[in-house]
């Protein structure tokens, strides 16, 4: 489930729609959660699926550590890449926002941490990085996780729309590694290496 601040926008005619940010998002907040509501198909089923169905997958779909494609039924499915990302997936299954994001700006993933089974160029950022690779997480992981504990201590210090969704365990660990009991999984527990 999607942050309840945002709404679905016509982006411009290369990117199609996106996620935009209605009101004030600070760092730290929970932007989306994986809940009952989400598909998840293996990818036995995936491949038993006509050719329309494997291309909306494969459009709209993350993969998960086991290889799944995962659907959001909500607008979460739309939220757009960019090198620069505002969002940070990390390894319980929620992504968290890693600096504020103001009303009417994009909320943003690096579709490197995805699982992409291909290539994929997007929008010239002016970054370093010009392509996503499906192999992006084992090389950026220590970096992203820097950004995730750099602003995971800020969860319980802010308004979370989100948090009564997220399991009772999650919950638990939130609370420990805020508290220091606990040291924070790397984001790299989410990476997917295809035929593995």
């Amino acid at each position: 489930m999607i942050h309840p601040d945002t709404e679905l926008q016509f982006i411009n005619n290369d990117i199609g729609h996106g996620v935009v940010a209605t009101k004030f998002i600070p760092a730290g907040t929970i932007t989306w959660v994986l809940d009952k509501l989400d598909r998840t198909f293996t990818k036995e089923e995936f491949l038993q699926m006509e050719t329309l169905y494997q291309e909306i997958l494969d459009t709209y779909t993350y993969r998960n550590s086991k290889g799944h494609y995962v659907l959001c039924w909500d607008h979460g499915r739309f939220v757009n890449h960019s090198f620069k990302s505002n969002c940070l997936t990390t390894a319980y299954d929620f992504e968290i926002a890693i600096r504020d994001i103001h009303p009417g700006e994009q909320l943003t993933d690096d579709y490197g941490y995805l699982n992409i089974s291909e290539p994929f160029r997007p929008s010239d950022e002016g970054t370093k990085r010009k392509i996503v690779y499906p192999d992006d997480l084992p090389k950026y992981f220590k970096q992203w996780d820097k950004q995730i504990a750099a602003v995971f201590p800020k969860i319980l210090q802010q308004k979370q729309p989100l948090a009564s969704i997220l399991s009772e365990e999650t919950k638990k660990t939130i609370e420990e590694i805020t508290s220091g009991n606990k040291q924070i999984a790397s984001i790299l527990e989410n990476y997917y290496k295809e035929n593995n």
